[in-house]
């Protein structure tokens, strides 16, 4: 498989809830990894890291570009790629690793985020629950007709900090929007907070998952 990733097993010897990690621009797969710890032990968790090597180190799903004229856009073509890779390494993860592949959970942060809402869009017969932690739904990357899906099994846990300068709250906003307009199951939170997880989102987010595995 051509994404390279980190795992620490489940509890369970078969049909663990599998749960993979997507990081945000200019990070790695140690960066999520971390709540790995503290997350429920019959989870299997695999933490990826995204395909391009930046310089001088940090890696991204895709290029973010700053032009003077259109502002900061991102590389729509280089995100579909990615969304496809990460698909793939479902199927993967599922035939590789004592895994219920009825019971795959995506957590995302930031362009880890845009992605898992992607990939979940885009493919939801393949996941279940997805938490989206700083990030929105990028209308170019998913389907362009999503009525014709079936999203029934799907559930989001979405949040975001209040004061987030680096992705406006505005857009995270819209997300809970989009996916009632699909009657798909969420729950939206606000954290005081920059471009990151507040301590209490964490247990926010722990606690809707443990929940659902």
């Amino acid at each position: 498989m051509n994404l390279h990733y980190i795992t620490r097993p489940s509890s369970l010897k078969e049909n663990a809830p599998l749960l993979i990690l997507c990081h945000g621009y200019g990070s790695d797969e140690n960066d999520l990894f971390s709540f790995a710890s503290e997350l429920p032990e019959e989870l299997f968790i695999i933490s990826l890291r995204a395909p391009q090597a930046m310089q001088p180190y940090g890696n991204a799903w895709y290029a973010i570009n700053f032009d003077a004229e259109k502002g900061k856009w991102s590389d729509d073509d280089q995100a579909k790629e990615s969304r496809d890779k990460i698909s793939e390494f479902i199927d993967y993860a599922c035939n590789t690793y004592p895994v219920n592949k009825d019971s795959v959970n995506l957590l995302g942060f930031s362009q880890g985020t845009i992605l898992s809402y992607a990939v979940a869009l885009t493919y939801p017969e393949k996941v279940k629950n997805i938490i989206a932690l700083s990030g929105y739904i990028n209308p170019n990357i998913i389907p362009e007709n999503p009525l014709g899906k079936d999203y029934s099994n799907l559930d989001f846990y979405c949040s975001h900090g209040s004061a987030d300068q680096v992705i406006p709250v505005d857009w995270a906003r819209q997300a809970p929007k989009f996916l009632n307009s699909l009657n798909i199951k969420n729950q939206y939170a606000e954290f005081p907070v920059g471009h990151g997880v507040a301590p209490q989102n964490f247990y926010d987010f722990k606690k809707w998952l443990i929940e659902r595995i």
